[in-house]
This record gives structure tokens, C-alpha cells and sequence, in this order.
């Protein structure tokens, strides 16, 4: 309504007016992008009412503020709804019609005084569109009479509504399409993520190997890798060294070679630490080809991440130096626990913790030396991440440690592949629907 001295008012609507809405309606049922329709509207509003210049604010709902992005002879500004008459118009979310804006206290004559501009009167009315969202207001400014009448209030107003609505679409095509882009670069980021997994297990002579990794999102934090050592290190070494360092391929290794195992779990899941975890494998294996003591392997990796990550990320993660003839593991469980080993002449299946620290979490972490893993006849080494002990079910209970140790002694006697295909189908029946809320990744080794 005027929020001044009420004047009678002798324009009435023309068909002309009528005709210019019903024609912005039409133009603005096309697909434009949102500054093309803001554009759209200020420019019908300034046709429509006659006014030489006009602007269109659009209300920010996480900081309450309106922020104009197009505007006819002005910048972009951006303010709280608590200031000026603009301000006042969307938290009221009624129309403000100025007669005489320099006799106004709300108004804020800054902009005259640093461009020169004289601003007589004013029209603000607020967009609200589907189920009452105020979307923002539209500005007009000085018309060709002296102010603006009811009528123009009236026609602004329908101009107004059309307007939020067309606001209203635009940013849902936009965040529609804005969705597709982002599961398009999610899909590619799986696929590479999925790439980057062994293709084919080793085949080691009296040994099982079996892997699985299924990730709560898109992309995982989690990741496993089993990486043959085959040539030593130092023969790697004499090969890069020459002229194109040809030997800098995928080591080769025998069936009884040593091999590195890597079990990884980055904190969250999602594509920031499936970046993460996919950079620590890769730190490994380049690190790899120059080194191969454990201990001096782990500290480059961990630096380099401690250099590269947010200081709220790291990786937890268990690394493994494997030697089939000796049948000993040796290893850090960098964060990553529990561990588990099954003693096949005892019955007893062994619980390990971690040994050190989360991967990233501080520089030079400290590098005890756990007891190396023996594997005597039947004996079984099970690496998971925690997806699978904090399994949930619908009650808010976990799988937990306990049901894990059970089902591996329970399924002692059948194939590494046979026992994991047993623990991941065990893990889905607890959850019993509930959406899985953690990355699960799985690597056993069982000696035959």
C-alpha cells in the first residue's frame, strides 16, 4: 500500500499496459538464464510504469541480507533487510510507495550525492513466490509524473509476482543442472577411484587373497592395494636411472615375492577423501619404487600428507610388509584397528590395535615395532575398516567386534573369498535396510 499521503489518482490502466504484462509472461515462461530475467523484469517494470530507472534485489535466506545483481545505472550493492526502505519492504513484505523520498527519513540519499543523481520517488514491492518465499523486491525509480499512483502499485504488484515465480524457476533449472554437472564429475571420480583397484589378485602358492570395498556414497574414503615388490628396489633404482627410466613400471614380482598390503580408511566419505586416500596409495607406490623399509616408506607418506591435507583430515590406514616364504607380515596399523588373526591350531581368533597414528595427523609420527603376524596352517588375517564394525541396524545397535570374530571363526574352514562373501552378506542382513552410513573395505589372507 502507499506508505504516504494518499493522492487521488486519475491514470487508469491501459491496454498497453495489460499487453506489456502479457507479454512478459510469455517471454519469461522461456528458459533464460536468472540475470536475463532480472534483466527482463526491470526492463518491463521501467516500460510498464514509465520509470527511468529501477533495480531488482533478491533476498539471500542465509544471511537475511537482499543483494542486487542488475540494476539499471547503479552497481552491485548487497544490505541487510533491516536497512533502508528496500529492507523494510521484504521484512514487512509490503509495498512502499514514495512520494517525496528526500522528505522521507528512510531514505538514504549516499548514491545521489556520489553520482550526481536526483531521486524524486520511489516504488518498492516485494516478490514472494510458491508456498510464500519472499524472493526479493523490485525497485522503481522516478516516474514521468511526479510519483507513483495506487495503480501503478497495483500493476507493479502483478509484475512482481509474475517475476518471483520466474526467479523461482530459473534457480531450480539452475540447481538441477548444477546437481547433474556435480554427479557427472562424481561418476567419473568412482570410475577412476574404481580403476585404481587391484584388477586381479596375486595368486600366491599356499596362500588366499580376497578384497572387497563398497563405498557408502558415490566415491569412498576408503581403498585397498596389494603390490608385488617382485625386482628389489635397488634394481628398480638402476633402471630409472637410465635414459627413460623404463623400469618405473608396475613392479613384476614372483609368485612367492614379498607384497606391500594396504588397507586405507580417510576420515568422512565422499569425494574429498576418496582424493585423500586415492593420494596416500599413490605416495605409497612411488615411494616404493625408491625404498623398501617399511619404517622409511611410512614416514615419507605420512609427511607428505601432513604437508598436503587439511589439518582436520588424515588417513587411517594399515601397511604391511608380506613375505610368503617366511609367512610374516610385518606391518604399522597406522590408526586402523581393530586387527584381526585367527590362530587355526589354537581356535583363537587374536584382536590387534593400532600400532600409531593416523597417516597425516602429525609429522614423524612415532613407529614402534609391533610383533610381525606369523601365519601358521589355517591361520587367517582379517583387515576391515570400521564401516563393518559400526554397521547399524533400524534399533541403533552395531555390529561390533565381538559378532565379527564370531562369524570368522564360525567360517574358519571355507576359502578367504567364501568367508568374505559370508562377512559382507552378514554386515547387509544387520543393517536390515537402514542406509549404510560408512565406506566398507575388506582385505583377507589366509594360508591354506
Amino acid at each position: 500500500m502507499n506508505q504516504t499521503t494518499q493522492t487521488t489518482d486519475s491514470r487508469a490502466p491501459q491496454v498497453e499496459d495489460l499487453l506489456r504484462i502479457l507479454e512478459l509472461v510469455r517471454v519469461l515462461a522461456r528458459p533464460f538464464d536468472l540475470v536475463e530475467v532480472l534483466k527482463l523484469v526491470i526492463d518491463a517494470g521501467r516500460s510498464v510504469l514509465g520509470a527511468d530507472r529501477g533495480s531488482l534485489f533478491l533476498y539471500d535466506a542465509a544471511t537475511e541480507e537482499l543483494y542486487s545483481t542488475v540494476a539499471t545505472g547503479g552497481h552491485t550493492i548487497r544490505f541487510p533487510i533491516t536497512s533502508g526502505i528496500a529492507g523494510e519492504c521484504a521484512s514487512t513484505r509490503r509495498t512502499i510507495n514514495v512520494h517525496d523520498c528526500y522528505a522521507d527519513p528512510r531514505f538514504n540519499p549516499e548514491f545521489d550525492l556520489a553520482t550526481g543523481y536526483k531521486t524524486r520517488s520511489l516504488i518498492n514491492v516485494p516478490l514472494i513466490g510458491l508456498d510464500e518465499e519472499l524472493v526479493g523486491v523490485m525497485q522503481l525509480i522516478n516516474p514521468p509524473k511526479p510519483f507513483f499512483h495506487a495503480t501503478d502499485e497495483r500493476i507493479a504488484a502483478v509484475l512482481a509476482d509474475h517475476a518471483a515465480v520466474a526467479v523461482q524457476r530459473v534457480r531450480l533449472l539452475e540447481d538441477r543442472l548444477a546437481k547433474q554437472g556435480m554427479e557427472h564429475d562424481l561418476c567419473l571420480a568412482r570410475d577412476i577411484q574404481q580403476q585404481i583397484l587391484p584388477k586381479n589378485l596375486p595368486e600366491i602358492p599356499g596362500y588366499e587373497l580376497a578384497a572387497f570395498s563398497q563405498p557408502a556414497d558415490v566415491t569412498g574414503g576408503d581403498i585397498y592395494d596389494i603390490i608385488p615388490l617382485g625386482a628389489t628396489v635397488r634394481a628398480q633404482r638402476a633402471g630409472a636411472e637410465q635414459i627413460g627410466g623404463s623400469s618405473v613400471g608396475t613392479p613384476v614380482g614372483t609368485p612367492d615375492s614379498p607384497l606391500v598390503l594396504l588397507v586405507a580408511d580417510a576420515t568422512g566419505h565422499g569425494i574429498g577423501p576418496a582424493l585423500s586416500v586415492t593420494q596416500a596409495r599413490s605416495m605409497l607406490r612411488m615411494a616404493l619404487r625408491f625404498d623398501d623399509h617399511l619404517d622409511s616408506v611410512i614416514t615419507q607418506v605420512n609427511n607428505q600428507l601432513c604437508d598436503d591435507l587439511h589439518r582436520s583430515r588424515f588417513v587411517a590406514a594399515f601397511i604391511g610388509m608380506f613375505d610368503p616364504k617366511q609367512h610374516r607380515l610385518d606391518y604399522h596399523a597406522c590408526g586402523l584397528a581393530p586387527l584381526l588373526h585367527f590362530h587355526a591350531a589354537t581356535g583363537v581368533c587374536e584382536q590387534r590395535g593400532s600400532s600409531t597414528l593416523p597417516l597425516g595427523a602429525i609429522a614423524d609420527i612415532p613407529l614402534d615395532h609391533p610383533a610381525p603376524l606369523i601365519l601358521g596352517p589355517g591361520d587367517i588375517v582379517v583387515l576391515l575398516t570400521d564401516g563393518f564394525y559400526e554397521c547399524g541396524n533400524p534399533a541403533g545397535a552395531m555390529l561390533g567386534v565381538d559378532a565379527v570374530i564370531r562369524l570368522v571363526v564360525e567360517h574358519r574352514a571355507e576359502t578367504a573369498t567364501a568367508l568374505l562373501e559370508t562377512l559382507v552378506r552378514e554386515t547387509a542382513a544387520f543393517s536390515a535396510g537402514a542406509p549404510q552410513a560408512d565406506d566398507l573395505t575388506a582385505l583377507i589372507l589366509k594360508r591354506t
